[in-house]
Parts: structure tokens; C-alpha cells; sequence
């Protein structure tokens, strides 16, 4: 009976294993639970529990035999075939998907990037808002209507069209977006000037979809910021300044907008480079970040990792008009000043110093003795100024402010501006090759309007530097030329260094590659020099010379050399043969153009 019993047992296994080889992959599962069972069946053991027969981990390859290979069975017995477990042929194969490993806090697979901000973020999107605003704009012109010929089919087609289109009276509103911030719970919005300049109306959208009219408080277009009042019926999430000046370069920053009117529009990014001036005004001093901003983000906030503006999102560099990753903020260390003033007067208040300046060029510090070109060398000084009084004068080169270092010209606007009216500040001079510390009384900017036009009626003819690359015009309106005599200190050494010429003295020389002249009523009309101006004037300019290649002109006027006033021409020429001779390498001249404009060059003398 064994021997009858075992015969048909192993005719079924090999009908089992030549149906594996012929269904081929569909059924490994099958025939896998299949040859399990009758392993299990034959050597008396159960499957393990560990891993379902059924789903194999690793399907086996083609041909393969694991599946089809069976122990010889030690026990006589006919299990009886279990039912299998049919696999729908559209799953995949549970290894096709790799379990991924289990969450755990604080593993390093979650530490491998960089952290989250979605906290801080959450946090701060309340106080973000859009700005929208519209504006009235009168239609420009007449609109020609063409001319079609009567009876024609299209004549009542361009009739109607065109009818409305010569009335020169007609308006049409115009829309805009922009993005602000809550900075007071009680409805106080800083956005950018730009965003809401001209507008007519202008409305404020929360994120609940909440929609107010907004006042504008006050303005200030030399930093572009704006502040807006709104009236909630409850008090307003806000957000308030951090310390731009402690950011660093690599610092992460998060801006927060309305980039094409998606309003809570989130990016990251890093502070790229401080400092930056892009020509939009005399202060600036803008962050530049590669966190995404694009057209619609202008007047959004630039967090810091705390939550803390530390920026105010203005402007980028793109050829397409999206972002590149290059945008520029302004700091707040210059915006939370400017807005407090805005919310405290509805207007600024910035110190004035009452000077004119320029940058300190290679040749103007070599000639001054100073180891670098640095700090803002002072070329005029404003009558009925804050320093008038000669505590600060033409010559001198101003190295700190208010014990804040100034390392090039356009850093001494800003610092001044930033300073309260009034408040007496030291300030680091260099004068005659030596440092010294003034005391200075700080008037009010506004005020330098009115210094330009008293100058103006005292002395005709003088007229502001409107040259922005130089600094902020208003600072340098109303420039005084030195008064005759006037060689920078308070001596009179100067007229008797450098006499008026006598009767029948030369009257002309040249120095330099320059051709100068005594001035006179005749060269003052013909170059048109103010009657204010005083000095000697250049009449004519050797092409290719050092003083060309300097920008010398016909018709300017040299004021100083070596900061001596110079009255005459041989006056000049002793002067530049007296430097030769302490082997000076250049001539530092104080140069007037024929309106009364001062500038500082250094002629080389060789």
C-alpha cells in the first residue's frame, strides 16, 4: 500500500511543477504556497507565521527554481492541497515599492535638510496683506478714426466703435497690487511708496478675505516706504523691526507677498550681500537676497529666522520681469526709523549738515597723505548752513560721523539723515594732514531749501548738483564758493602768500597743460562765470594732458591748490614748482565750473 500510495503523490508534484514552468510568473505565489503546504504536509512542520507563504518579499527570478524544487517528503502522508490565493495580475509585486523606515523624531533622516519654517511662517502670514489700489487716468489725445467710404458694409462697424473715441475728457481707472505688512494691532501698514503712488483709492485684503479702505499717514520717496491706516473692528495680527545691521551674509531670510497677485506667497532664501547701491535714491544701503521676489511682492516683508522684519522687499534685476534671485530690500536698521517719523508727524525729519561732498579718489588720498581712499571729502560748504560757523570746511575730508565710521562719500548722507535734529555729534576731520575732532549741531534737511534759495538771491548764477551718483542733491543745494581771500583758516597768510598782481604783471601761464588768466569781466562774459566765482580761469586745455584726462575745461575756475587760495596765474605756477620740489606726485585743486559748482581733483605733476 505504500508503495500504491506514494506512485500517485509524485505524479502530482511533477504535474504541479511543469504547470509552474508553463504559467510562469502569474502564479509563483501559487505554486510557491502550493510547494510550502506540501513541504510543510510531508515534513510534518507549519509555515512560518513570520512571513505570509502567499507574498513572497523578493519575486523569484525567471526559471528559477526555488519555487518548483520540493524536499523529498520522509513521511508517507497526502496532505490535502489547500485552497490557493488568487493575485490579481494589475497589483505589483509589494517589493516593486520599498517600505519606507518608520518616522522617528529627532532621526537623521530628518535632520539631513534644512529645518522647516512652516511654524514661522504659519505665525507671521496674518500680518502680510495686499495692497490694491486704483487710479483715474485721463485718456491722452484724439484717437483718428479711419476713414471708410459711405455706403460701405463696415461703416456702421467703425461708427460705433470710434464714436466715443475723440473725447478728449474721457477716464479710465487703473488697478495695481502690492503687498504691505501690519506693524501696530491698531491698523498702522507699511507698504513702498511706489505701490501706492497716485493712487486714488486704496484698498487693504487680509488673508480671511477681509477687505479695507486705507488712509495713507505719510510718505517718503528718497527710501520709497509708505504708512497706511486702516480701522478694524479687532485688533490686527503684527509684526515688528529687527536688526538689519546684525545680519549677515548667508543669514536665512524668509520673504513673505503677493507675488502676479497670489497673495501669501512664501519663500526662503539667503542674505546674498549688504550695502548694495542701485542708484534709487541718496541712502541707499539695500539688502540683496535671493529669496524669490517678483513683480507684486514690492512693499512685503523680509523676515529674519525670529519672526523680526529686518527688510522692507523693493526692487530686483531681471531681464524677463520675474525673479532671478537677485532682490534688493530695504534695510530696517533705515525703514524703522523712517516710518516711526511717518507715524509720529506724518512726515520726516532727517539732520542736515550743510555740506557738499565728494568721493576721496587714489589721487586725492595720496595727495591728503592718507593711507586709503576713504571717508567724504567736503568741496563747499552752505551759507547760513549747521556749519557755517567754520567748524567743518572746503578741504577737509570727514573720516567718522557721530562715532560711526564713514569708508566712502555716500555713507555720510545717510548717517547724517538717520541723526535727530539738533543733537550735537563729533565728528573726525582730516584737515591739513591731520585728524581732529569738531562739534557739530544737526539742522533739519527741510531746512536746506530755504539756505538755497537766501544763497541764490545773495549770489546769482549758483545753482545745485543734480549729479545723483554724488549723493543727495538736497544736501548740496546752494554751494557758496570760499570768500575772496579765503585760504581755509581763519589767518589772513593767505593774501600775503599770494598777492593780487600788480599793474603790468603776467597775466597768463601755463601750468600743467592748462593756459590760465587772471579773471576778468571780459573772459566772466564769455564763459559765462557767476560774478561769485572767484580765482583763476582756464582758458584753454592741451589735448592728451594729465589735466584733460582729469576733465578739466575751458572756462573752470581754480580756486585752491593745496588748499592756498590762488589769485593769479604765476600764483599757481609758484605753487605747482613748490610741490615738484617736496616731491609731491600731485596737485590737489579746488575747481569751480563757471555756475559756482565746487569739485576737488588731483592733477598729477609729473
Amino acid at each position: 500500500m505504500a508503495l500504491t500510495i506514494r506512485l500517485p503523490f509524485r505524479r502530482s508534484l511533477a504535474l504541479l511543477a511543469g504547470a509552474a514552468i508553463i504559467a510562469g510568473p502569474a502564479f509563483d505565489g501559487v505554486g510557491r504556497a502550493w510547494a510550502d503546504a506540501t513541504s510543510a504536509a510531508v515534513d510534518g512542520s507549519a509555515p512560518s507565521s513570520d512571513t505570509p507563504a502567499a507574498v513572497p518579499t523578493t519575486p523569484p527570478a525567471p526559471n528559477s527554481q526555488a519555487v518548483l524544487t520540493t524536499p523529498a517528503p520522509s513521511v508517507p502522508t497526502t496532505p490535502a492541497p489547500p485552497a490557493p490565493v488568487p493575485v490579481p495580475p494589475s497589483a505589483p509585486p509589494a517589493a516593486a515599492a520599498p517600505t519606507p523606515p518608520p518616522a522617528v523624531a529627532g532621526s537623521s533622516a530628518m535632520s539631513a535638510g534644512p529645518a522647516s519654517v512652516a511654524d514661522l511662517a504659519q505665525g507671521l502670514l496674518d500680518a502680510v496683506v495686499n495692497i490694491s489700489t486704483s487710479q483715474k487716468v485721463k485718456d491722452e489725445g484724439n484717437v483718428a478714426s479711419p476713414k471708410v467710404p459711405d455706403g460701405s458694409p463696415f461703416q456702421e462697424f467703425f461708427n460705433d466703435f470710434f464714436k466715443d473715441k475723440n473725447n478728449q475728457n474721457s477716464n479710465h481707472k487703473v488697478s495695481s497690487l502690492g503687498s504691505g505688512f501690519v506693524i501696530d494691532p491698531k491698523g498702522y501698514i507699511v507698504t513702498n511708496n511706489h505701490v501706492i503712488e497716485g493712487a486714488d483709492d486704496i484698498e487693504v485684503i487680509f488673508p480671511n478675505g477681509t477687505k479695507l479702505k486705507a488712509k495713507l499717514i505719510g510718505t517718503d520717496t528718497k527710501t520709497d516706504l509708505s504708512l497706511l491706516k486702516v480701522e478694524p473692528k479687532q485688533p490686527l495680527t503684527a509684526v515688528h523691526f529687527g536688526d538689519s545691521s546684525i545680519m549677515r551674509i548667508g543669514d536665512w531670510v524668509m520673504a513673505i507677498g503677493n507675488p502676479f497677485g497670489l497673495g501669501g506667497t512664501v519663500t526662503v532664501g539667503i542674505v546674498s550681500a549688504r550695502g548694495r547701491n542701485i542708484n534709487a535714491g541718496p541712502y541707499d544701503n539695500f539688502i540683496q537676497t535671493d529669496a524669490a521676489i517678483n513683480k507684486g511682492n514690492s512693499g512685503g516683508p523680509l523676515f529674519n529666522m525670529r519672526g523680526e522684519v529686518i527688510g522692507i522687499n523693493t526692487a530686483i534685476i531681471s531681464p524677463s520681469g520675474g525673479s532671478i534671485g537677485i532682490g534688493f530690500s530695504v534695510p530696517s536698521e533705515i525703514a524703522s526709523g523712517v516710518v516711526k517719523q511717518l507715524m509720529d508727524y506724518g512726515e520726516t525729519r532727517r539732520g542736515w549738515l550743510g555740506v557738499r561732498i565728494q568721493p576721496v579718489t587714489d589721487d586725492v588720498a595720496q595727495t591728503l597723505g592718507l593711507d586709503s581712499a576713504k571717508g567724504a571729502l567736503v568741496a563747499g560748504i552752505v551759507k547760513g548752513g549747521p556749519v557755517d560757523n567754520g567748524s567743518i570746511k572746503a578741504g577737509d575730508v570727514i573720516l567718522s560721523f557721530d562715532g560711526k565710521t564713514v569708508n566712502e562719500m555716500r555713507d555720510l548722507p545717510r548717517v547724517v539723515a538717520e541723526s535727530p535734529v539738533g543733537k550735537e555729534v563729533d565728528v573726525v576731520v582730516l584737515r591739513d594732514g591731520k585728524q581732529q575732532t569738531v562739534k557739530v549741531t544737526l539742522g533739519r534737511l527741510e531746512d536746506s531749501n530755504q539756505a538755497a534759495a537766501a544763497n541764490d538771491k545773495k549770489a546769482p548764477g549758483l545753482a545745485p548738483d543734480d549729479n545723483s551718483n554724488k549723493g543727495d542733491s538736497k544736501n548740496r543745494d546752494g554751494v557758496i564758493n570760499p570768500d575772496q581771500g579765503d585760504n581755509g583758516d581763519d589767518s589772513s597768510d593767505g593774501d600775503q602768500e599770494n598777492p593780487a598782481p600788480a599793474p603790468g604783471a603776467e597775466m597768463t601761464q601755463d601750468v600743467l597743460g592748462l593756459k590760465l588768466s587772471a579773471l576778468s569781466a571780459e573772459n566772466r562774459k564769455s564763459f559765462g562765470i557767476a560774478d561769485s566765482v572767484d580765482g583763476v580761469v582756464i582758458t584753454t586745455v592741451a589735448p592728451g594732458s594729465p589735466a584733460a584726462d582729469k576733465g578739466l575745461k575751458p572756462g573752470d575756475v581754480v580756486v585752491e591748490v593745496a588748499q592756498e587760495f590762488m589769485q593769479s596765474p604765476s600764483a599757481i605756477a609758484a605753487k605747482v614748482s613748490s610741490l615738484k620740489k617736496e616731491g609731491r606726485r600731485n596737485a590737489q585743486m579746488m575747481i569751480a565750473s563757471p555756475n559756482g559748482d565746487l569739485r576737488f581733483i588731483a592733477v598729477p605733476l609729473d
